[in-house]
């Protein structure tokens, strides 16, 4: 099948092509928008061929070297190669960094603010002065496609153009890949897409604990295809006790700590069963939507993104 594309509400598009679903939505000079969307819908759908084409390699650990051909590929391989020391393949960058080819088009003279939401991660443009706000979405189990009413999101934050984010990405074991961890979700904040994508991933799999009610499965035995190969994922987590939960998200924080520090993510939002953590910006200036509290645990949840 070929890719596909229509209009939605709010000069909004929706672009698909086999697994990739886009909503592409952009402000500002209406001429200028409306070349942005021709320009992204005319490279979107040249990405799921150039994809296919070096799968094989995408699907094996990232090595020393990167021997990736497209500018797409390499962006994934070049974002999950500082995850190198554990088992990591670009394939854990691939939402984000398709995302982040497609804001591209819209990072032009007349174009006021856009996102590419590619199923939850997201790429932003912002031009100097320009905000955006994204809303986090706590649990996928919550979340019915039968409901046609207004998406009632966890919490808010703003992202200003003056900030060093233009990539929100979010992991978890209910999302659409595999991990190994047991977040609801974990959310990240990163300069770019593919960054925040590779995070996402690498931090939700250090949400973790040893208990029984926790169904892990070989990911060969969920998808025959999967890059992970017999790795064990998560497939099913039964509530646990409080502390258990606090366990798993203290490692996770840890992570993500460990990543801030060394400058690959910004800011961070854990969330597992109810209880959560906010990793906030080195910066004095924090995200004004999110609490100034760093890991302690909060009473209501925050999680997934929805823009």
């Amino acid at each position: 099948m070929s890719a596909q594309r229509s209009a939605l509400d709010g000069a909004r598009w929706h672009f698909n092509h086999g697994p990739i679903d886009i909503v592409a939505e952009a402000h500002g000079d209406a001429v200028e928008v409306a070349v942005a969307h021709e320009l992204a819908w005319r490279r979107f759908a040249q990405v799921l061929d150039e994809l296919v084409a070096e799968l094989p390699l995408l699907r094996q650990p990232v090595g020393a070297t990167c021997a990736l051909q497209g500018r797409i590929a390499q962006r994934m391989w070049n974002a999950c190669a500082p995850f190198s020391a554990g088992f990591i393949t670009p394939m854990a960058a691939v939402a984000g960094s398709v995302a982040q080819e497609l804001i591209a088009c819209y990072q032009r003279p007349g174009i006021e603010r856009a996102w590419i939401n590619n199923g939850g991660d997201i790429a932003l443009h912002l031009a100097p002065g320009q905000s955006a706000r994204v809303g986090l979405f706590a649990d996928l189990a919550r979340f019915d496609l039968r409901d046609a009413g207004p998406i009632t999101t966890d919490g808010q934050f703003e992202l200003r153009a003056e900030q060093p984010v233009r990539g929100v990405a979010t992991s978890g074991w209910r999302g659409r890949s595999f991990s190994l961890g047991i977040a609801d979700s974990v959310t990240v904040l990163a300069a770019t897409a593919a960054e925040a994508d590779a995070a996402a991933t690498v931090i939700a799999n250090a949400v973790n604990v040893d208990d029984p009610g926790i169904r892990r499965l070989p990911a060969s035995a969920c998808k025959d295809d999967s890059d992970l190969g017999d790795i064990p994922v998560t497939t099913d987590v039964a509530v646990l006790a409080p502390a258990q939960v606090h366990r798993a998200l203290d490692a996770g924080a840890d992570r993500a700590e460990a990543l801030q520090r060394n400058g690959l993510v910004w800011s961070v939002v854990l969330v597992c069963q109810g209880q959560w953590r906010v990793l906030q910006p080195l910066s004095s200036k924090a995200s004004p939507g999110l609490p100034r509290t760093g890991r302690e645990p909060m009473a209501d949840a925050v999680g997934s993104v929805f823009a």
